[in-house]
């Protein structure tokens, strides 16, 4: 069973010097239950993604083709106001900063009853104990007292655990975390990460996680999406993307990882920069960069092909090639 489904999306930018494509053709699936993690360079197009999935695609950004499918039905062609219904009731999203997503004036209790009743027909007095209930759950101490509090008074921590009970608030099926712990130290990132697996456990709610730390991918995923330039590189289980990757996109990011049982005077890196939007080369976007380019990949551009345990959008894979 699926919970979404993306499938052939495009999202464009129309300009003074011409439209550009910033997602192209973008297509994968989420089960319930089950963690994607998004990864790829800045630029990569991952916030993108789940901001089109959200409905907070910035004007002049459109879905300008494909669609967008939550428990079979299409949201990306929804008004805004029957998408506002959607968003917080069935799509939960957290956000990098905390302070983004929380009001300063509003107690962190006026903010979740607010949200709760807006989405469920409850009471004040149980809007109040459920909102007690979400801090609770997020592991914030002394929920009763803490609810009374303004974001100023809570540590960076303690307000992104505001924000996932903020987005647990109205029972989502989906929750969209993009980069939900960039603006935390080491020891909350961990919390944090243990946090969105158990809701994802006890919940049954699916979580799409963008970021660009593989550590966090590598110990919260089940499946990893790695991104380039707008389109999908390659799609599989975790496990094999970070040890067995089949694009040589992929296998660049995870030489670049540091690894502290071999001893090296320099880090691996990725030679280039990821292009701009208005000069992604013909054929495969990564061919000035990468180490096996072959003349196919210069004027032919690679769709996902089966390659091995993971899909890879790799010449190198290509039946006919090997053949």
């Amino acid at each position: 069973m699926t919970l979404l489904q993306v499938q052939n999306l495009v999202v464009e930018f129309p300009s003074r010097h011409g439209t550009l494509r910033a997602l192209d053709d973008i297509s994968f699936d989420i089960a319930p239950g089950e963690i994607l993690g998004v990864v790829g360079e800045s630029g990569a197009g991952k916030s993108l993604t789940g901001a089109a999935i959200i409905g907070l695609l910035e004007p002049p950004g459109r879905v300008a083709s494909g669609q967008i499918l939550l428990e079979g039905q299409r949201v990306d062609n929804l008004s805004h106001e029957q998408m506002r219904h959607i968003r917080g009731r069935k799509i939960g999203a957290i956000f990098q900063d905390p302070l983004t997503s929380l009001n300063p004036l509003y107690t962190v209790g006026r903010q979740l009853t607010e949200t709760i009743q807006a989405h469920l027909p409850v009471s004040n007095a149980e809007a109040r104990r459920r909102a007690i209930s979400l801090l609770e759950d997020t592991g914030i101490p002394a929920a009763a007292e803490r609810i009374e509090h303004y974001p100023h008074q809570f540590s960076g921590g303690m307000r992104q655990r505001v924000v996932i009970a903020l987005a647990l608030a109205a029972e989502p099926k989906l929750i969209v975390a993009d980069e939900p712990t960039t603006a935390l130290d080491v020891s909350i990132q961990a919390q944090i990460i243990q946090l969105l697996k158990r809701v994802c456990k006890d919940r049954g709610a699916a979580v799409m996680l963008i970021t660009h730390d593989m550590g966090v991918i590598a110990e919260t995923c089940d499946r990893v999406a790695v991104m380039y330039a707008g389109r999908i590189a390659e799609v599989g289980p975790v496990h094999e993307v970070i040890n067995q990757s089949a694009h040589p996109y992929s296998m660049g990011l995870m030489a670049a990882i540091p690894d502290i049982a071999i001893e090296r005077e320099r880090l691996n890196q990725i030679d280039g920069a990821m292009p701009r939007l208005n000069a992604i080369p013909k054929g495969c976007a990564y061919n000035p960069r990468c180490p096996r380019v072959f003349d196919r990949c210069l004027v032919e551009r690679p769709d996902l092909i089966e390659a091995g345990a993971t899909r890879a959008a790799c010449w190198l894979h290509d039946v006919k090639v090997a053949a």
